[in-house]
């Protein structure tokens, strides 16, 4: 069963931090150097001192200011434990807007064995060893694992039906806003609600594993159990998957007619077509200077009978077992990410990359379905858009603070 609890979340005081919106950051994993240092400058008291401190040591700097911060009254805990009601606003490439609400929570960590909680793509040793450490020396949650559950019909703001949500405690500019909900009911109809749901790991499947980790070493501590998570409806229109393109770095540069020949075993080859957009099965291409359009062909079908089922028909899955990896001999860390059609392609033509490999996103359906089957997709298969934000809430999990 899925064990949804409130906490009483550390968070910034205005009056002593400023302006929320100066403080916060994206997860620590899609900062840049160049943006670490532009959140550097924007407040002594932003989040990236905290989730990706300069120092070497980053683990001791983090825990450091974390002590020094909690001490000043920089952050403070809250009065008594809630739900956070979290609303972002944002636009969508089409100039289209969204809303997407979710609650910050305590989610109760379950093996991946249980069925409880369920991963969707692969993952990579270094973030989580990094991740650790922080963990470790800070003792606490400092960006919440990204969830979903569903329950069709039922808006995340419907769960808290009768709770009085008033004026946010953190508005930044429409963008992000938060409320806290202490209401009884309203709190015990959530944990009734999300009790019998599945919780698919959206986004942090890297730090969901630290936490894991670090429940074992943690045996006795209650806090622990549980780690930072928000939580939405993935049957809302505001959960946005995004495509997640691969770039292949280096001095590899494939023989364009060699790469036609290898391809057209499985998929059929035609020329870009300038404006029109990928149906699924359909892969865009940016190899040697020449530009395709790949079509899953029937030869495809033979080469991936041992994959399941609902992995076969995915094209990212398709694309990194037929091409990078028969085709080109590459994997996973041999790749660079970008979520934007234009960038891929800009990549290639200035030299920063030898090859593009543009992508239809998966559907939210088909995230669902091989999660349920207990399958994973390849590493980096999909992008939750927006990302949360960090610094609006933190969790203290561990010593010295429980």
């Amino acid at each position: 069963m899925a064990a949804v609890r409130p906490l009483a979340g550390l968070r910034y005081d205005p009056a002593r931090a400023g302006d929320v919106g100066q403080l916060l950051a994206p997860p620590y994993d899609v900062i840049t150097a160049a943006e670490q240092a532009e959140l550097y400058a924007r407040s002594p008291y932003n989040v990236i001192r905290l989730i990706l401190p300069r120092e070497a040591e980053r683990g001791a700097a983090a825990a450091q200011t974390l002590r020094d911060w909690i001490a000043a009254g920089i952050l403070a805990p809250d009065p008594e434990p809630a739900l956070y009601l979290y609303t972002q606003q944002f636009s969508l490439p089409d100039g289209s807007m969204r809303r997407r609400d979710g609650l910050l929570c305590r989610l109760r960590l379950e093996d991946f064995s249980s069925g409880v909680v369920r991963p969707h793509e692969r993952t990579l040793p270094g973030p989580k060893a990094d991740r650790l450490a922080l963990l470790r020396a800070t003792g606490a949650n400092l960006s919440a694992i990204f969830g979903l559950y569903a329950r069709p019909g039922e808006p995340v703001r419907e769960l808290l039906a009768g709770a009085e949500l008033g004026a946010p405690l953190v508005d930044v500019s429409g963008w992000h806003q938060l409320w806290r909900v202490t209401d009884a009911p309203a709190i015990a109809r959530v944990e009734a609600a999300l009790t019998d749901r599945t919780v698919i790991i959206a986004d942090g499947h890297h730090r969901y594993e630290t936490a894991l980790a670090y429940r074992d070493e943690q045996r006795g501590n209650e806090a622990a159990r549980y780690v930072l998570t928000y939580l939405a409806n993935m049957e809302e229109e505001g959960v946005v998957i995004l495509p997640t393109h691969r770039l292949v770095r280096g001095a590899f540069q494939p023989a364009p007619a060699d790469f036609e020949k290898a391809v057209s075993e499985w998929f059929e080859v035609m020329p870009l077509p300038g404006g029109t957009r990928r149906a699924a099965g359909e892969i865009d291409c940016v190899v040697g200077g020449h530009r395709y359009r790949l079509r899953v062909g029937a030869g495809a079908a033979g080469a991936l009978r041992h994959f399941p089922p609902v992995v076969r028909t995915l094209d990212v899955a398709i694309l990194h077992e037929l091409i990078l990896e028969r085709v080109l001999g590459l994997h996973a860390e041999d790749l660079a990410f970008t979520h934007d059609d234009d960038e891929a392609v800009a990549e290639v033509e200035l030299g920063r990359a030898s090859a593009a490999f543009l992508l239809n996103p998966p559907t939210m359906a088909q995230v669902r379905e091989v999660c349920l089957a207990g399958e994973l997709m390849p590493e980096k298969s999909t992008y939750f858009y927006p990302k949360l934000a960090t610094g609006l809430v933190f969790s203290l999990v561990g010593p010295p603070w429980v």
